[in-house]
């Protein structure tokens, strides 16, 4: 794995960025995964595109880089796919180590919030009916 943190067409080796924030330093590894879920408001999904923002990757890359800046982190890396998902697939993924584990679950949480909030990247569901709808579009 080259650049470990950032956007990604190809599936998510989860277990690979777990090893890629291996530290001898940290008391703590905090992990998340977002995953495609079945539901959305009440109405069944079959999947998820998602479609990023020529600038994403780099977004990503900054944020990821703004939470390692932080005392006691020792390493963060975050991968975003794009692209088409089934069910069950790791849309997010996010690795912390820390000194402790207060610090390792805000540093994650804090990544993730983050990301929802500014990572330019769009999702268009696909629901049992044959209908899709866009989500997380500005």
């Amino acid at each position: 794995m080259h650049e470990p943190s950032g956007v990604t067409a190809s599936p998510i080796e989860t277990d690979a960025l777990r090893e890629a924030v291996g530290d001898d330093r940290a008391g703590a590894v905090v992990t998340f995964a977002g995953v495609v879920r079945n539901h959305d408001h009440g109405a069944a999904v079959t999947g998820i595109e998602y479609v990023g923002h020529p600038q994403a990757d780099a977004l990503l890359k900054q944020i990821v880089a703004d939470i390692n800046a932080r005392e006691g982190v020792h390493a963060v890396v975050a991968q975003h796919r794009v692209g088409h998902l089934d069910i069950g697939g790791v849309a997010l993924f996010v690795a912390v180590a820390t000194s402790h584990r207060r610090e390792g679950f805000e540093a994650a949480s804090d990544l993730v919030e983050r990301v929802k909030k500014e990572l330019p990247i769009w999702k268009k569901q696909f629901f049992t009916d044959g209908s899709h709808e866009w989500s997380q579009c500005p």
